[in-house]
């Protein structure tokens, strides 16, 4: 009986903090994380919620590392290796958001979220070797079509910002 109490609590926990993010209300948020994480430090669920909360809160820095922490601790998690590359990809860290989707959807090949952000980032690596031929060869004309077509693709936003 305990024990079903006490994943009813941590359910709850976790739905409070996803509510009070959703409703931007993120210095509760965060409170909520910090008692529970006091108790249940290595909680993978609560730190991946700690990561959107930080990002959310404009820390991308500090979401950043709770994630890589996440996938080094739990390396069969999915998630953490789409969130992270979505924070990458906001920092134009291409290379690095490509690597972390594709270890996402290596974990589990049937994340479609992870594969259309992928697809993103393959545009987006697409657009910016286009941009470089071009600069290399500015007589080649269907590179400007190309370009034109990938930001048709693209925009908005310049990279898609699906998490989970």
């Amino acid at each position: 009986m305990l024990a079903t109490v006490a994943v009813a609590a941590f359910a709850d926990d976790y739905s409070d903090v996803s509510q009070l993010l959703r409703t931007g209300k993120l210095a509760e948020a965060q409170a909520k994380v910090d008692l529970f994480l006091a108790v249940k430090p290595r909680d993978p669920q609560m730190r991946f919620l700690k990561s959107s909360v930080q990002s959310a809160a404009g820390h991308s820095a500090e979401a950043i590392s709770t994630l890589s922490e996440l996938t080094q601790e739990y390396p069969e998690l999915p998630e953490p290796y789409n969130n992270l590359a979505v924070l990458y990809a906001a920092d134009n860290q291409v290379d690095k958001a490509r690597t972390a989707l594709e270890m996402a959807v290596r974990i589990n090949p049937s994340y479609a979220t992870a594969y259309e952000n992928l697809g993103d980032i393959y545009a987006k690596l697409a657009s910016q070797s286009y941009g470089k031929s071009l600069q290399l060869n500015a007589n080649n004309a269907q590179i400007p079509q190309k370009i034109a077509l990938l930001k048709s693709v693209l925009t908005p936003p310049a990279v898609s910002s699906k998490t989970k």
